[in-house]
């Protein structure tokens, strides 16, 4: 057996570190799909995608007992100016290690051992979801006034009926307040949904001051997912005016972008969007809706909140080359890497749209998350 290079493997033999183009792609999606914590980022396609619109190589590390695969971890390298990192998985929130026992998971750290060797790298981040925060800790949270990220995480009952009935009265007449000041929505599976969702995004994404993902990644997750790719569209008569992407997993759905034109968010664009694409999954039998990232107690946690969404912990880890591990919370960053985020973003919404989607693509590819 070949190790990445080529050359002859010192791994046990039931462990294999192979580019994602070669691994058994059967095998490794019907683990995915079996798992019960595995997420959408998890599907082989959301390495396909990485490679074909970025070009940074995608490792797949399995272990094996006989022929049967008992334990798998995507990886990335993601090249940067002057070096590159080991991460699982970019752009994401969280991937990281699957597996059935915890030889599984030792297994796994032996291939990465001999991945980090082989491209001198010193250390893989895996990002992977925590237990779900107890009161206590939600608590001890609030008191602290802690800039924690966590994931918001909703779990969905059986159909959409019962899901609306469960909101809170100022919700239900948020989204019947977006309905009649004209907006309409509807969810779609088709290569067009990226052309209305994508000119949404990135003059979203220059009015936040962020570097924009390139419209080829959006096509490239397009082709991998394919209809396992969802986006939810709102339109003022013929304009659209929000739109949000989901990834399927199973029974578990994930929210990774969504964007509305600020124009037209006095008419509640968002509430209307959110609705769409909970209704949709709830109705073709999704049972769990991963919001994505927050820093606790601020905005977004409080919006994602009010869809029962419940923050569950960011599980951040450095795996060393020993096969230690160091924690890495997600945190928000400090005061002076704010300030200058701060300063960037300020001369990023004065750049011409045009420029900025030219450029940000550039940048935006070399941004772990």
């Amino acid at each position: 057996m070949a190790d990445v290079t080529g050359h002859k493997q010192t791994l046990p033999a039931d462990v294999k570190v192979e580019r994602c183009v070669d691994v058994d792609r059967s095998a490794y999606q019907n683990f995915v799909a079996s798992h019960p914590h595995a997420t959408a980022y998890h599907n082989i396609a959301w390495l396909d995608a990485v490679e074909q619109a970025y070009g940074h190589p995608c490792w797949v590390i399995t272990a094996w007992r006989g022929h049967r695969l008992v334990a798998v971890l995507p990886v990335c390298q993601l090249r940067r100016i002057g070096g590159g990192s080991l991460v699982s998985l970019p752009f994401s929130d969280l991937a990281g290690p699957l597996y059935e026992t915890i030889e599984g998971e030792s297994a796994l750290k032996t291939g990465v051992r001999t991945l980090l060797s082989e491209l001198g790298a010193s250390t893989l981040e895996v990002r992977r979801r925590g237990p779900a925060l107890s009161e206590e800790d939600i608590a001890e949270l609030e008191q602290r006034k802690s800039n924690r990220k966590v994931s918001m995480v909703a779990s969905l009952p059986e159909s959409s009926e019962r899901l609306f009935a469960s909101y809170k009265p100022k919700l239900r007449s948020q989204i019947r307040k977006a309905e009649k000041n004209g907006l309409t929505a509807e969810v779609v599976t088709g290569a067009s949904g990226i052309d209305a969702f994508y000119s949404v995004f990135a003059a979203n994404m220059r009015r936040l001051g962020s570097p924009v993902h390139s419209r080829e990644w959006f096509d490239a997750l397009k082709t991998s997912y394919d209809d396992r790719l969802l986006v939810g569209i709102v339109r003022l008569e013929n304009e659209v005016v929000g739109a949000g992407i989901v990834l399927v997993q199973g029974k578990a759905a994930c929210i990774p972008w969504a964007s509305t034109l600020a124009e037209y968010n006095h008419l509640a664009p968002n509430m209307l969007l959110y609705w769409t694409l909970l209704s949709y999954v709830t109705d073709s039998g999704c049972r769990q809706f991963d919001f994505g990232r927050s820093s606790f107690g601020e905005g977004t946690y409080r919006f994602k909140k009010q869809w029962g969404a419940e923050p569950v912990a960011l599980d951040w880890q450095k795996w060393q080359p020993d096969g230690s591990v160091l924690e890495s919370p997600a945190t928000e960053p400090g005061l002076l890497v704010k300030k200058l985020r701060s300063w960037i973003e300020t001369c990023w919404r004065m750049m011409p749209l045009q420029l900025a989607n030219r450029l940000g693509p550039k940048l935006r590819k070399h941004i772990s998350l």
